[in-house]
């Protein structure tokens, strides 16, 4: 009996023993995400804000707010998201060991809802997250979220990317453009941390989501890494990015208003109107000089129809928005352009730094 009791023990640690790597063992994505997960988490901050505001009673009272951020270089600057800081009066970092540093603010790009800080950490507390290119991903590619959740501190998630090239809305109303798709969970808190590739390296900065709840649906966006370093080092030069400025507000010029005002073209961005010295009056482009009621609309009509900008046809006011904002302040955009609308010519504008809004 003895010996049967034996054998069996024995059996039962045979199989234990074979088990045992089994429970262990995991697939090779999983792998994958706890590799990248601790190599990076380190990286990833922490950033609470304090900024102030009005009671119902119209006290000044402050405000507590919190994001993430991403360590982007040994001296201790730390990419996130603008409106994560907007406002603020005062920044407060804290590393993945738990220490606490007082944040500083370095630059801000709110049209791509950017934002730079720095702490003044010893480097060896400084885990830098490498920065990938945005320019090659793939629908269907396996990205990974690391942020601070309703204040959480390193929570993973992971998912694909959804869609690219997306359109969103900025808090000043700007357009952003080329922005990542993501079904990875991102909520409050998960703002300003990095959005990761299967290597471990940065390629976007999570930004948003779309959510009736204010929580994760399945749906949240990214700036990409390459917009972030086009713009970082301005930031950290001078506290703000140059975009190029052409002095002129457009709209699209529809074709059934095309058809209503007898123009030769059938679309384009109609220029409403040209502020006075601007590159666009320098350069001698006309804005509107009449109002036309078209239906239940009043258009600004009477200023030149631009149909390409550097070659690249424009059919709306998004377009030439879009080629203008890929240029840089001193370069010549070359238009072509329907005085108008019905006389063709060329036009070369310089353009200039945007002027800083107030």
């Amino acid at each position: 009996m003895r010996f049967w009791k034996t054998a069996l023990l024995g059996l039962l640690v045979v199989l234990f023993l074979i088990q045992l790597p089994m429970a262990q063992a995991s697939t090779e994505d999983e792998q994958n995400n706890i590799e990248v997960y601790e190599a990076a988490a380190p990286g990833v901050v922490n950033i609470t804000t304090i900024s102030v505001e009005r009671d119902f009673f119209f006290n000044i009272v402050p405000r507590q707010g919190a994001g993430s951020g991403a360590i982007i270089d040994s001296e201790g600057y730390i990419l996130t998201n603008y409106h994560v800081i907007q406002d603020s009066r005062r920044l407060e970092v804290t590393l993945a060991d738990g220490s606490k540093w007082q944040g500083k603010l370095v630059g801000t790009d709110p049209d791509n809802d950017l934002a730079v800080i720095k702490i003044d950490a010893p480097s060896h507390k400084l885990t830098v997250i490498p920065m990938g290119d945005s320019d090659h991903l793939l629908v269907g590619q396996k990205v990974l979220a690391i942020g601070n959740p309703f204040g959480l501190g390193q929570t993973l998630t992971t998912g694909v990317i959804s869609s690219l090239g997306r359109t969103l809305r900025a808090q000043n109303n700007t357009l952003m453009e080329d922005i990542i798709q993501i079904d990875a969970s991102i909520n409050p808190g998960n703002s300003g941390g990095p959005l990761l590739d299967s290597s471990g390296k940065l390629i976007g900065i999570n930004s948003a989501i779309f959510s009736p709840t204010g929580a994760s649906v399945g749906i949240g966006f990214a700036v990409p890494a390459n917009t972030a370093k086009r713009i970082i080092p301005e930031l950290i030069a001078q506290g703000y990015y140059a975009y190029p400025w052409i002095g002129a507000s457009v709209t699209t010029l529809l074709s059934g208003d095309s058809r209503a005002l007898d123009f030769a073209v059938d679309s384009g961005a109609l220029i409403v109107e040209v502020v006075r010295s601007g590159p666009a009056h320098k350069a001698g482009l006309r804005g509107g000089d009449r109002r036309v009621r078209l239906g239940n609309r009043i258009l600004i009509a009477g200023g030149d129809v631009v149909v390409a900008a550097d070659g690249e046809p424009v059919n709306t006011a998004e377009e030439l928005i879009r080629i203008i904002r890929e240029k840089r302040p001193g370069d010549l955009l070359r238009l072509e352009v329907y005085r108008g609308g019905l006389h063709r010519r060329d036009v070369l504008v310089r353009l200039e730094e945007r002027p800083k809004r107030r």
